[in-house]
Formats: C-alpha cells, sequence, structure tokens
C-alpha cells in the first residue's frame, strides 16, 4: 500500500493516527471524548467511523467510533493499526448479566464469551479472547481511585441485539436462551457487541487492548431479558470516558518510563 494511501473506511493515511486509540460504538461519543484531550480536533468523518484527536501526556491520541458490532470493530482497529495505533482502549455501554452490576456501574472487561462471527476470522475459538493485562490493570486501578462501582469480569459479545432481548422470538429460540443461560450460569457480568472482536484482532495483530464500559441496564435476574433504567442517566458515559483517560495517563507514563 502507497504510505500516501488513505484508508477505506476510517479515511486516514498512515502516519495519520497516534500510537494511543479511544474507540467508543457511537460516533457521537468522540467528541464527549475528545474534550479531555489537549487540543482536541475533529479530523474526519466516514459511514460509521467519526474520527477526533488530540494529546495526552504530550502524545497524541486517536479517538475513533467504531460503530456497532464485530465486523465494524475489526475494520476500525485493522485500519487504525495500519495508520500507526498500538494501544486500543474501547469505550463504551454495556448491559448487565448478574446482579453486582447495576444502571451506571462499570465494568473492566477480563475477557469475552465469543458469541460472535467476526473473531473466527482471525482466531480458532480455542484461542480466548482477553485484553491486555497492563491496560486492564490500568482501567481497573482508573475507575476505583475516581470513586466509580467497579467489577472486573467477563464480557458476553453477540452479533445480534434482539436475539438477545428477544430470544422466544426466534426459530432458533432453544438454542439461544440455553447458550444464554451457560454464560450466565458461568459468571458473565455482562454483555456487549465488540469486545471478543476486539481482543481477538488485537491478540491477532500484537497490539494492546482493553475495555471499560458502564451498564445501562439493572440485572432483572432473568437469562433471556434486562430490565432497562426508566431513565437512563446520559452523563454515566462520563465515568468510563474518565477512567479510560486517566488510565491512558498511566500507560502513557509508564511507555515513556
Amino acid at each position: 500500500m502507497p504510505e500516501t494511501a488513505r484508508m477505506l473506511h476510517v479515511n486516514l493515511a498512515p502516519g495519520e493516527a497516534g500510537r494511543y486509540a479511544i474507540v467508543p460504538g457511537d460516533p457521537d461519543r468522540c467528541e464527549l471524548i475528545a474534550a479531555h484531550l489537549d487540543n482536541p480536533r475533529m479530523v474526519t468523518r466516514k459511514r460509521e467511523f467519526t474520527t477526533w484527536e488530540g494529546t495526552l501526556e504530550g502524545e497524541r491520541v486517536t479517538v475513533t467510533s467504531t460503530g456497532i458490532g464485530g465486523p465494524s470493530t475489526a475494520i476500525c482497529v485493522e485500519e487504525l493499526h495500519k495508520c500507526g495505533a498500538d494501544t486500543f482502549i474501547r469505550v463504551g455501554t454495556c448491559a448487565s448479566t448478574c446482579a453486582d452490576v447495576q444502571c451506571g456501574d462499570i465494568v473492566v472487561v477480563s475477557g469475552s464469551v465469543r458469541m460472535d462471527g467476526t473473531s473466527r476470522h482471525y482466531l480458532p475459538l480455542e484461542f480466548p479472547a482477553v485484553p491486555s493485562y497492563q491496560l486492564l490493570k490500568a482501567l481497573e486501578e482508573s475507575a476505583v481511585s475516581l470513586g466509580f462501582h467497579t467489577t472486573v469480569g467477563v464480557s458476553i459479545t453477540k452479533d445480534s441485539f434482539y436475539t438477545q432481548t428477544e430470544p422466544e422470538t426466534k426459530p432458533v429460540a432453544d438454542e439461544l436462551i440455553r447458550r444464554w443461560q451457560s454464560y450466565v450460569r458461568g459468571g458473565a457480568v455482562c454483555t456487549s457487541m465488540e469486545e471478543s472482536i476486539l481482543f481477538s484482532v488485537g491478540s491477532s495483530l500484537g497490539i494492546r487492548t482493553a475495555s471499560i464500559l458502564v451498564s445501562a441496564t439493572n440485572f432483572d435476574g432473568s437469562v433471556s431479558k434486562r430490565s432497562s433504567a426508566d431513565v437512563y442517566p446520559t452523563d454515566s458515559i462520563q465515568k468510563p470516558i474518565l477512567s479510560a483517560i486517566e488510565a491512558l495517563r498511566r500507560i502513557i507514563r509508564q511507555d515513556k518510563g
């Protein structure tokens, strides 16, 4: 690929991404995250991929949205890596699958159930989807230091939102419910749609990845339905953002040291 060629999807060229990347799912969250960086500016927007950048501890930080789910997350990580990023922190939301995680609580993901298709294009199912321990530790320590109720645990990554929330309406309902029950009984603490892909792509590329989420729901005791809070506090997204920024400060200092 010519050095001046722009990526097909994120619309960046090699050298145009910082080493450190924060990757939310929602494009609108990029500006919210970049506001915590020094000298933030919008760089580009194409499809579901919105990119802002700024600096932290004197280092360039890229903030790019992945969109929802596996394929777009894999594309985002692959293309940002080609443009210079090797350290990725996902900031997002999740649904609780355990009583310990309530609406507004933080989850630092220690591994993910690979109930998706994209990660299988990178690694065999026997290979676990796990983050970088260095980043995981920094995220946990940062969230706790900021006073947020924090759980470290396994997430469930799935490809379809409505087969989770309405499994009984689908032709393969029995299989969906059975599998979901096994994950919850095994101790999964939350569910989202990007973690196993982020971790698997990261492992295949030899780069650092991690994820910090805020729960948008309370767990109602059912393995197939989660009950959303009556009013989800929109400012709750600041919890994982602030935690990620603090964690990234620590990582940058460690890298420099």
